[in-house]
């Protein structure tokens, strides 16, 4: 059998224990993030000046990968790097954080993956380069079928080639590995190949993509929340949407839609925040945790990575999230 076959969903086992160090493979993007912060953002043919420039090492995949290992997951990280200067940083990077690195091609000729990141306002434009994630093949997920087999779970995004996210997802299956799938960039996805993913994160815009924007907001509609209840009752228990500074939204078995609100903290980065709630949900129901429980400590993670500077720069490690659990108060340990 091969990837593009379809195979019936998995009921994982996830609840029958509690691990201490769940094992979580990454499938994704390794990105070096050039950031620029400016007062104002240049129309067509115009020239401004920043206040200052950063390079963050990023890319969805790498930057879920730093958020399950500063979480307490043991973590085994599967994409493309370049055989450039970014690539071996990126490398040097995620091997800082204790990440398992042996699934990681270096692709010769290729640029590393870049982001181009604009922060004005406290919010962020980004324009990716793909380079050497876009060599990332269906091949290059295979040759390390031993290390999703093992999982505890197999968390994806989108910023690699899909036959790539699907061949992973297949391995998967076939071995029982419950997926989280972060649609983002957002694409529709086919129904039938969905049934293969135990979580969907989505935002806003993403969900509604991702269903092929079958559901549209009615004008005479009662209320937000009964359209994105529509939404998310398509797929109870396995939608789990982003609403950025509000929290998430998601349902229960029944089709009953719940809001875990959002924290109030003081805003300095936006960029990575997604990724930080999306490593957070992936190790606590890698945990046993329940869904709320799960998504109570995702919106938690996230609120407290907004207020530091970069995508992985802002991550809070495990014990800087039970202290704000606990105590409400955003100051980190360094």
């Amino acid at each position: 059998m091969n990837a593009s076959q379809q195979v019936e969903a998995s009921s994982p086992s996830l609840g029958e224990h509690n691990l201490t160090e769940p094992v979580i493979v990454v499938v994704g993007s390794l990105n070096m993030d050039l950031v620029t912060v400016t007062d104002h953002v240049p129309d067509a043919g115009e020239t401004v000046l920043g206040s200052s420039f950063h390079t963050f090492c990023g890319g969805k995949g790498a930057n879920q990968a730093v958020a399950c290992a500063r979480f307490g997951a043991k973590v085994h990280m599967i994409g493309c790097i370049g055989d450039d200067s970014f690539g071996q940083d990126l490398l040097h990077n995620l091997e800082a954080e204790g990440i398992d690195c042996s699934g990681i091609t270096i692709i010769q000729g290729k640029s590393s993956g870049t982001a181009a990141i604009t922060i004005n306002d406290h919010d962020n434009r980004i324009i990716v380069v793909p380079g050497a994630n876009g060599e990332f093949t269906a091949t290059l997920v295979e040759k390390h079928r031993e290390l999703i087999q093992a999982a505890d779970l197999l968390l994806m995004q989108l910023e690699v080639p899909m036959e790539t996210v699907k061949a992973a997802a297949f391995i998967a299956q076939e071995h029982r590995v419950p997926i989280m799938l972060n649609p983002a960039p957002a694409a529709p996805l086919d129904a039938a190949w969905m049934e293969t993913i135990n979580w969907f994160t989505p935002n806003e815009h993403e969900l509604s993509i991702m269903l092929g924007n079958q559901l549209k907001l009615e004008t005479d509609s009662s209320s937000a929340m009964e359209h994105w209840g529509a939404l998310l009752g398509t797929w109870p228990e396995r939608i789990i949407m982003t609403k950025g500074a509000d929290g998430a939204l998601w349902t229960t078995a029944d089709g009953q839609v719940h809001h875990t609100k959002g924290l109030n903290v003081e805003v300095k980065d936006t960029t990575g925040a997604g990724d930080t709630f999306n490593g957070a949900l992936a190790v606590s129901l890698a945990e046993g945790r329940s869904l709320e429980e799960a998504v109570k400590r995702s919106v938690a993670a996230g609120a407290l990575s907004v207020t530091r500077f970069g995508a992985q720069g802002g991550m809070p490690t495990r014990t800087e999230l039970e202290a704000f659990l606990q105590t409400g108060k955003t100051s980190y340990s360094s």
